[in-house]
């Protein structure tokens, strides 16, 4: 299976001759050469990991991808297709096995609502956690994308995320909040974080691929 990292939260995984992309959303540049698309995930409605305009650019290419996403983002994507998930959910989509976490997104303020969000666990290898720390109760998790930078995010938080979950590899995302010396340095936390586990971290930059 290839990890494709694109800007902020976007992944593309790549498992046999099919694709599955999360959260393609607005820092992230016109995604190309998309092949089968199996499935499309969106975590949560925040345009920074899902606008219309890139959904539609890439039902437009794979015209009947199935999309799945909690009850927040159906609300907020009406007229399109959402399969509605939940944290427990088990869906089995082309090459793929994708289970559910969490449930809601990382307080960002009181005067801010908190939204519907899940986290993913691809074939039981790559887990994605959407904006949350929700630990996958349950699961072995050998690959952690770890958010790096957010308005809801604090480094130290971040680092007893990553302490949590254990994973054998590691590497950041939800990232272009950050300048170049804040990346940097939020690595640099999460991958002592992820080596006290015995785990690996891996620097991803935009178009990086990581086979795992």
């Amino acid at each position: 299976m290839r990890v494709t990292k694109f800007e902020h939260a976007c992944l593309r995984i790549d498992e046999t001759d099919q694709t599955l992309l999360i959260d393609p959303g607005s820092f992230t540049t016109p995604l190309d050469d998309l092949g089968d698309v199996a499935g499309i995930v969106i975590t949560h409605e925040h345009p920074d990991h899902w606008t219309p305009e890139h959904l539609d650019r890439i039902l437009r290419v794979v015209p009947g991808a199935p999309v799945f996403a909690p009850a927040g983002v159906a609300r907020a994507a009406e007229g399109y297709d959402v399969t509605v998930v939940a944290p427990g959910d088990v869906i089995e989509v082309g090459d793929f096995t994708l289970r559910f976490f969490g449930g809601v997104h990382e307080v960002i303020h009181s005067s801010i609502p908190v939204i519907d969000n899940v986290g993913v666990l691809v074939n039981d290898e790559l887990y994605y956690p959407g904006d949350s720390y929700a630990v996958p109760e349950g699961a072995a998790v050998r690959t952690l994308a770890a958010p790096l930078g957010a308005p809801w995010l604090k480094i130290g938080e971040a680092m007893d995320y990553v302490l949590a979950v254990q994973p054998r590899r590691a590497f950041g995302t939800h990232d272009m909040t950050l300048s170049v010396i804040g990346k940097g340095m939020h690595r640099a936390r999460l991958q002592w974080a992820t080596e006290q586990g015995g785990g690996e971290f891996f620097a991803l930059e935009p178009g990086d691929t990581l086979d795992i």
